[in-house]
């Protein structure tokens, strides 16, 4: 079987409308009796079968490129049919790796049914698959997402699912749509998939430390990898082929990376949001220009209605400790979350030979099992709420400002770019605290 060997470059790339205009066409695109009465029918046509469950990739890089290998060992006949990504040579290495992971009849991928540019996702979702698996950079997530809510297809959604409050908004309201129609969205939050967390948490919600008074969690790192600008690119194509270090395209690393510290803290809220936010950062290592425009290190104070504070550090330097850590205290204990072990009044540990299946596996094992079941999974609120909670703590960092949860969640703050298109695009100018204003 080939792989697709068009270069994006030759291709014409289509000007796709601004997130605003597509968000109106596809809403206006939906609807009507008939439409539900075909989904219903298609809901209900793999519950409780063993029919064929066709997954389109949106987004092959190696995230998506494990997603979909995790997807293809869920479930006995699922195979993989459409990949979509805006760059030729990522479908054809994923393709590739895949090939070597998974048995061969799970994938039936021809060229005919590999899209490339920025409107490959719609492509995808029209090209007769029941699960979607989005794992593009995050700022095409809520796009992304509710155009496969609105063709009516399950899906996984990798983490963040926004770069910005807009975005968040977007997800929020395509998540009713999706509860309509009985979609299953699982996240890729992964932690919250991983049995050792599962029950260390549930035992925080069952009161073995009290109440919950302060929380800490770090994501402190080394850097990560970097894609040397090759002359032919466009500014467009550099940006996205290093998506992390640009703002309008991961959120930051405290919104792209730390959100999976973030999330842990607030699984143990119960996804209540904190009322405020402060917080500081900057870039003091990470100043070349080929790490665009975010911050090397962030550190933000959360607060709670109820009282409780969440102390949340994050970094990406070089030559630095390394500690990805969650601590939660309470009235009658203590809880290390990463080491799934409780001291206080009540010790406990998490047998170290206790079951732990992979996560990113569960992941997809439950998402399948609930579409084989007709019983969907809901993830929706809070992948949009700890998105939101990460995008707080860069508004906060970035405007040295404290932000209120209401003012980040309503923020008019939209990092779209003027147009989708393979010309120039200036690097947005790097944030001053104190400087940059909230918007």
């Amino acid at each position: 079987m080939s792989s697709p060997s068009t270069d994006p470059r030759s291709v014409t790339k289509p000007v796709i409308p601004s997130r605003r205009e597509f968000l109106k066409q596809t809403g206006a695109t939906v609807g009507g009796a008939a439409l539900a009465g075909t989904l219903s029918m298609a809901r209900s046509a793999h519950a409780g079968g063993d029919d064929v469950l066709k997954v389109g990739l949106i987004g092959c890089g190696n995230r998506g490129t494990g997603a979909a290998k995790n997807a293809l060992l869920a479930d006995k006949n699922v195979k993989l049919t459409a990949m979509g990504d805006t760059f030729a040579d990522r479908i054809a290495d994923s393709l590739k790796s895949l090939k070597t992971e998974v048995p061969e009849n799970k994938i039936d991928v021809v060229p005919e049914r590999c899209f490339v540019g920025f409107d490959a996702y719609q492509k995808v979702l029209e090209s007769d698959i029941d699960v979607v698996l989005l794992c593009s950079p995050p700022h095409f997530r809520p796009a992304h997402f509710q155009a496969a809510v609105a063709a009516g297809k399950h899906i996984f959604a990798e983490k963040p699912v926004a770069v910005d409050a807009p975005g968040v908004r977007s997800v929020l309201a395509t998540a009713e749509e999706a509860r309509k129609k009985g979609l299953s969205v699982v996240s890729g939050l992964c932690w919250r998939y991983h049995q050792p967390k599962r029950e260390v948490i549930g035992r925080i919600h069952d009161g073995a430390i009290g109440d919950v008074v302060a929380m800490q969690v770090n994501y402190n790192t080394g850097g990560l990898w970097v894609k040397p600008r090759k002359p032919e690119w466009s500014d467009m194509e550099w940006q996205i082929r290093n998506w992390l270090y640009f703002t309008w395209l991961s959120g930051d690393h405290n919104v792209e990376q730390h959100i999976h510290s973030l999330d842990k803290a607030a699984w143990v809220m119960k996804d209540e949001p904190p009322v405020r936010a402060t917080g500081l950062g900057g870039r003091q290592v990470r100043v070349q220009p080929e790490y665009g425009n975010v911050f090397d290190h962030h550190a933000v104070v959360y607060e709670y209605a109820n009282g409780v504070k969440l102390f949340a550090f994050c970094r990406q330097q070089d030559k630095c400790s390394s500690d990805v850590n969650d601590y939660i205290l309470g009235t009658k204990g203590k809880v290390d979350v990463m080491a799934h072990s409780i001291t206080g009044e009540t010790n406990w540990r998490y047998p170290p030979r206790g079951p732990q299946p992979n996560m990113y596996q569960v992941e997809h094992d439950e998402l399948f099992a609930s579409i084989r079941s007709g019983k969907p999974i809901d993830n929706s609120l809070y992948m949009a709420r700890s998105t939101m909670l990460a995008i707080m703590g860069r508004m906060a960092t970035y405007t040295g400002q404290t932000i209120t949860w209401d003012q980040a969640l309503n923020s008019q703050e939209d990092l779209t770019p003027p147009t989708y298109d393979w010309t120039s695009l200036p690097v947005a100018a790097v944030a001053l605290p104190g400087v940059t204003e909230f918007t």
